[in-house]
């Protein structure tokens, strides 16, 4: 039971990462999903509404570590809906004390806050960093009440193998089958980037630590900050031969004309013309410091998992694929 945990969300981006690096660490894993996709060695997965505060509470049985990996779309976060979601997990943890991991990003912050520590202000300049700042908000007050210990990990965008609707399928590699990489962001501007298998391993190790830490803590993961050019260089390299081109952030804002989840995308295109980084000494000293992959290797590793893209003989083999978006 010690080290039993629970992964509401199983089936999604941080989910599996995450079921995946505390199975190898030696946990006892629990995923919970609507309707399971994938089989995951070493994790038993259940099938669960995450609507229905008694499926997550059988998911979640005696176990004393919980990772709250579940989203909602773009178009569904408002109406207080992402705030009702986890006011729901919180009423299936209980009020016994047991650690909930919670994965946050930059979207608390305004454009020109550039470097983010723990201690930055936040000031949300969207609709979205505002609904963020209130679910955090309620992850705090229940730790306040002592309901639970609450850990959470903020991070930049995710990307790793296997992961689906993402920048990375949805936008950088959306042209690969017309030997085509569409680069993202505003020249010599950096951006977050959160490699999955080290995030989740990041988790791991604070719920390794967590009888160490306070009641409520939040953690900045620095992840990868590059401009578009070391992406473009990486994503060169992973794919020789492919012609380097640029997405325009303006085509967004037009697809949101007749798309919700889209338009909701477009309204922070700032986190692409700005800087905003994570940095946190702290959690450098927890997890260590040889806990990053090099973002190359992270890159090159993405990209072999990617449909179309083999490897034979050592070499990058591009090929057609019906599944591929259209450019």
């Amino acid at each position: 039971m010690a080290n039993d945990m629970v992964v509401l969300g199983s089936n999604g981006h941080l989910g599996a990462a995450a079921a995946a690096a505390f199975a190898a660490a030696g946990w006892r894993v629990t995923g919970l999903a609507r309707t399971p996709q994938r089989a995951l060695e070493g994790v038993r997965v259940v099938a669960g509404d995450a609507d229905s505060v008694d499926d997550l509470r059988r998911a979640i049985g005696d176990a004393p570590v919980v990772l709250h990996a579940l989203n909602l779309p773009y178009d569904k976060w408002d109406n207080g809906r992402l705030e009702r979601q986890t006011a729901r997990v919180l009423e299936a943890v209980g009020r016994e004390g047991r650690t909930l991991l919670f994965p946050g990003n930059v979207y608390n912050y305004a454009a020109g806050a550039g470097v983010l520590t723990p201690e930055t202000p936040q000031q949300p300049q969207t609709p979205r960093g505002a609904i963020r700042v209130r679910v955090e908000a309620l992850l705090a007050e229940a730790a306040a009440r002592g309901d639970i210990q609450a850990i959470l990990l903020r991070a930049g965008d995710f990307y790793g193998p296997g992961a689906r609707g993402d920048w990375f399928d949805q936008v950088l590699l959306r042209s690969l089958a017309k030997g085509r990489i569409s680069l993202i962001g505003t020249p010599g501007v950096g951006h977050a980037w959160a490699y999955l298998p080290d995030l989740a391993r990041g988790f791991e190790r604070l719920a390794a630590l967590r009888r160490t830490l306070g009641p409520f803590e939040t953690f900045h993961f620095a992840g990868h900050f590059v401009t578009p050019e070391v992406l473009g260089q990486a994503l060169g390299a992973a794919l020789p031969g492919a012609r380097l081109t640029r997405f325009p952030l303006a085509l967004l804002h037009l697809a949101g004309l007749f798309d919700a989840a889209t338009r909701g995308v477009a309204r922070m295109d700032y986190l692409w013309r700005r800087p905003l980084e994570l940095r946190d000494p702290r959690l450098a000293v927890l997890i260590g410091p040889d806990s990053a992959t090099p973002f190359a290797a992270a890159i090159a590793a993405t990209v072999a998992a990617f449909p179309g893209v083999t490897r034979p003989g050592g070499q990058h083999e591009r090929r057609l694929n019906a599944n591929l978006m259209p450019s």
